[in-house]
């Protein structure tokens, strides 16, 4: 938008890390917050009565096919090309579906033998970046066919690994690509002779002020 001279307005949850926030105002973005508890949901209900009433354009990630699409032709083919047609399994988080639907698209259509395999909050977790949608705002362009298995995460296991990245490998990450990482590493316990790939999808920059980096012991 900045790039383009476009206005862009986000709607988000005032939960939203404060890092999150300020980087989005620092490109020049005007914030309008939700509750915590009206949550994404909330948020995506406000976008469409602003379009409704003529206030602006919703891009709608969650009903874009360029969404996952972008996924088929890239984030597909690289996973391709880097295991050599190896890969067995693909674990993703789940926030618009877009990544875990084109991944699956194109690998699916290499090797239908490929297991794909969905990471969403538990109930009563509450994970950044990946969501437990309600029927009626799942994302329009998820496909549930598309979708081996579906592994419900902890919020507490989703952390911890996120701050295991960090500590012992490195990986500066956020919490959803904690929940991915988690689901991976389960589901290497389960399997044999299997090469699993997952996305580190966030960063844990994002998160600093949010004190989940140094919980209270």
């Amino acid at each position: 938008a900045a790039m383009m001279g476009y206005k862009m307005k986000l709607i988000m949850p005032n939960s939203m890390s404060i890092e999150r926030k300020a980087s989005m105002a620092a490109y020049g973005a005007e914030l309008i917050e939700v509750t915590k508890e009206q949550g994404m949901e909330g948020a995506r209900d406000i976008a469409q009565r602003m379009q409704s009433n003529g206030e602006g354009i919703v891009l709608d990630q969650f009903a874009n096919p360029d969404n996952p699409l972008a996924h088929y032709h890239s984030t597909g083919p690289e996973i391709w090309r880097d295991t050599a047609g190896e890969v067995s399994h693909f674990v993703s988080a789940m926030g618009t579906t877009g990544t875990i639907m084109g991944t699956s698209m194109y690998l699916k259509e290499q090797n239908p033998n490929v297991q794909i395999v969905g990471v969403q909050p538990e109930d009563g977790a509450a994970i950044p970046g990946i969501r437990r949608w309600p029927k009626e705002y799942m994302p329009k362009i998820y496909e549930s066919t598309r979708v081996d298995r579906i592994i419900d995460m902890s919020q507490e296991r989703a952390e911890n690994t996120m701050r295991a990245l960090a500590s012992k490998e490195g990986i500066f990450s956020g919490v959803s690509s904690g929940g991915a990482m988690a689901a991976a590493l389960q589901l290497a316990s389960e399997v044999e002779n299997a090469v699993i790939v997952t996305i580190v999808c966030d960063r844990g920059d994002r998160y600093l002020s949010t004190g989940v980096f140094n919980p209270v012991k």
